[in-house]
């Protein structure tokens, strides 16, 4: 019966030797693995100033990656990715915003008669405002021509031209020179206009064309 009793609690210990063996060599077992500047891998039971500077992995006993710790940045190098950060944020935004505008485009318009309506609508406003500018620069052409034929006449009659009316004259060559500038602002407003509206159409075309392929018609 002791002899039992003793062969017993010689396993019982055996085992807790064994376990408590098991966690000093899972404890003493985590190591350390970074890749230094030139791409090679190492591997350490202690953190050493490469691993720090490199950034490093802790893995267990069994060589699974527990966790990650990235480099040391330098001011320049943090910076540097806070702008990338920045730039990849600012990218996602655009194309979320772009998702979102697609979808109104389809929700607005049902079909490409619609959508091409209103591009129409559109260009006939600025058509509108282009044939107003004409008609004001002609106005003030005509305007221009008149002062010029008084101060002719005056000089025809070798009489000096009148300062109110040479006034008259540079201020109104002023405006029309503005109003030729506006009438060619318009004009290339409208040519980049078409083309935009050309892109757009082939873009709408394509929205509905996916819309089309995803519901199966």
């Amino acid at each position: 019966m002791h002899k039992h009793v003793f062969v017993i609690a010689l396993a019982t210990l055996a085992f807790s030797l064994s376990v408590q063996a098991q966690h000093t060599t899972g404890a003493g077992g985590i190591r350390y693995r970074w890749v230094d500047a030139k791409g090679l891998p190492h591997f350490s039971d202690s953190l050493t100033d490469s691993a720090i500077k490199s950034g490093y992995e802790v893995l267990n006993n069994q060589g699974m990656v527990v966790q990650r710790v990235h480099k040391q940045l330098t001011p320049q190098e943090r910076a540097a990715a806070q702008k990338l950060a920045a730039q990849q944020a600012e990218q996602q935004r655009i194309a979320q915003q772009q998702k979102r505008d697609d979808l109104q485009l389809l929700n607005t318009y049902p079909d490409e008669t619609a959508y091409k309506s209103m591009q129409q609508q559109t260009l006939s406003s600025l058509d509108q405002q282009i044939g107003t500018t004409k008609i004001n620069l002609h106005s003030q052409e005509k305007a221009l021509t008149d002062l010029l034929a008084r101060a002719a006449d005056i000089e025809n009659n070798k009489k000096p031209v009148p300062k109110f009316l040479t006034d008259s004259i540079a201020k109104q060559r002023d405006i029309v020179a503005g109003q030729r500038a506006t009438l060619a602002r318009q004009q290339g407003d409208r040519a980049a206009l078409v083309q935009q509206q050309a892109q757009q159409l082939l873009h709408f075309r394509d929205l509905k064309a996916k819309e089309r392929e995803e519901r199966g018609y």
